[in-house]
């Protein structure tokens, strides 16, 4: 089964902080672990968080993460480190979509 699974990880705005905002892809036929397929830092970040909502790809929302994420380079794959929190978000996301019937 070639299932490709994608998110993205945005941050709210805060009054000295711009939004940060990355997205994930993950096809288990050919990513040894899920690759960040787009990042960005302000108005890049809202038409990112725009278009998953447009597409209704779900958006999870995690500072931390998002800052981490956006730190890879476009097409690379997340470090053993960010295994756990993606894993655990993509439980989140896996729920949703169960829910939601998507």
């Amino acid at each position: 089964m070639n299932r490709r699974v994608r998110f993205y990880s945005g941050e709210k705005r805060a009054a000295s902080r711009r939004p940060t905002a990355a997205a994930l892809a993950y096809d288990p036929q050919t990513d040894g672990a899920p690759r960040v397929v787009a990042s960005g830092r302000g108005k890049i970040a809202e038409q990112i968080v725009a278009l998953a909502r447009q597409y209704q790809v779900p958006v999870y929302e995690d500072p931390e993460l998002s800052a981490a994420l956006a730190m890879l380079n476009l097409d690379e794959e997340i470090p053993p480190e960010l295994y756990l929190v993606v894993a655990e978000v993509l439980a989140y996301i896996y729920r949703v979509v169960q829910k939601k019937g998507l």
